[in-house]
């Protein structure tokens, strides 16, 4: 397969190779060269802008709206359907690779099997399965492990790893997820969070942490976890340190700035006040840790290919990055090559480049200059198979 005379987006470099043509073999990139002619079985893609499919590592693919609706005693076929049906939908719209951070019944799990087995066509998944969490903490009811101290925590992250968890999400403080739950202050304790991170680093894994405020972050980093989710309260002070400690920050800025789309999906009105009165809070925390330089991977929380303000939700997130301060390159590259490196898989995706695997989007207009291009995909290929041509000009060759 050829694509031709195309610009294709350096996200590492921010460099546009402008009428280059590449060719795909084996579902991986073959070559890149200098456009000279158009062959009788490439697609025309000129005018078009090449860039890496994209790379959300915040999805919950098996969530239910409201949160009430959660059944812990669901089956896990009904379970693995609806994480399928999201994931196809986030596929289509141009969202490659997903990491998933608890999944009931682990859905995730079963439906990365399930792919790799090469029963369905979705993203490719990084899963947690089911979150850890303690008694009654954040998460309740939605089929998480509940559990306390050391031992209990150790071992359950084991267990999952072993039910083949690629990372082990915590709940280390509430959300606004409950109306009613402070966002300050700790739910785990660092012996607890300890236990997590040596059962990961036991079995080669790491840590991924909800984290609302400064104070569970910081002790977070101190336990040794990695890659941290909303950060919706914090300071200079700990943005600095997880700069230092060369850890991984999950805005997921969707959840505090679309009351539009909570609304249709049945969240109830405290919920929507409260995420809209964290909203401010929340950018300005954003805002701190960019300028502060922690390292910014884009997630979305809600399904990340869920229609939302005229595009999908993982590029609505990557927007609101640049509302917090980001460039557009910087915002492009949390949903690419830095989320490939938080998922220690970046020596096959997040960039196009010769030998990485082929997974590729395209938009009309160069979203180097306005981000906004993305929200219209119009060529999505994932491992060398185009999941969805818009184009229409030549027909696509073996």
């Amino acid at each position: 397969m050829r694509l031709e005379n195309a610009n294709i987006v350096n996200v590492e470099t921010g460099e546009i190779l402008r009428g280059f043509s590449m060719e795909i073999e084996s579902g991986k990139i073959k070559l890149l060269e200098k456009f000279t002619n158009f062959s009788n079985s490439g697609l025309d893609c000129t005018g078009l802008y090449l860039l890496p499919g994209i790379i959300s590592v915040h999805s919950h693919l098996s969530v239910t709206y409201p949160f009430s609706s959660t059944d812990e005693s669901e089956s896990s076929a009904i379970s693995v359907l609806r994480a399928l049906s999201r994931a196809r939908d986030a596929l289509l719209a141009g969202v490659t690779t997903v990491r998933s951070v608890h999944e009931i019944n682990m859905a995730d799990i079963h439906l990365r099997n399930a792919s790799e087995s090469g029963l369905v066509e979705v993203p490719r998944i990084f899963g947690a399965g089911r979150a850890l969490s303690t008694t009654g903490g954040h998460g309740k009811g939605q089929g998480c492990l509940y559990v306390d101290g050391y031992d209990e925590f150790f071992k359950a992250a084991v267990s999952e790893i072993e039910k083949g968890a690629d990372h082990i999400k915590v709940f280390i403080s509430g959300g606004i997820a409950d109306a009613h739950e402070s966002l300050e202050g700790s739910q785990m304790t660092l012996n607890e969070m300890s236990a997590v991170v040596d059962a990961t680093n036991s079995k080669g894994k790491y840590v991924v942490a909800h984290a609302a405020n400064s104070q569970s972050i910081s002790l977070a980093i101190d336990a040794g976890i990695r890659s941290f989710e909303h950060a919706y309260l914090l300071n200079q002070d700990t943005a600095r340190k997880m700069y230092k400690r060369n850890v991984f920050l999950t805005p997921t800025l969707c959840v505090t700035r679309c009351p539009d789309w909570m609304s249709s999906h049945r969240f109830t009105k405290e919920q929507i006040d409260k995420a809209m009165e964290i909203g401010p809070i929340h950018l300005n925390s954003i805002r701190t840790a960019i300028q502060e330089g922690v390292t910014i991977v884009a997630g979305t929380d809600y399904p990340p290919g869920e229609p939302i303000e005229d595009t999908f939700v993982a590029a609505r997130e990557m927007e609101f990055l640049v509302d917090a301060g980001a460039t557009p390159l910087q915002a492009l590259q949390a949903g690419t090559i830095t989320a490939a490196k938080l998922l220690k898989y970046d020596s096959l995706i997040g960039k196009l480049e010769v030998g990485m695997l082929a997974d590729v989007i395209a938009c009309r207009n160069d979203p180097l200059s306005d981000l906004s291009s993305i929200r219209q995909i119009v060529l999505v290929i994932k491992g060398g198979n185009v999941i969805r041509n818009s184009i229409i000009k030549r027909d696509i060759g073996n």
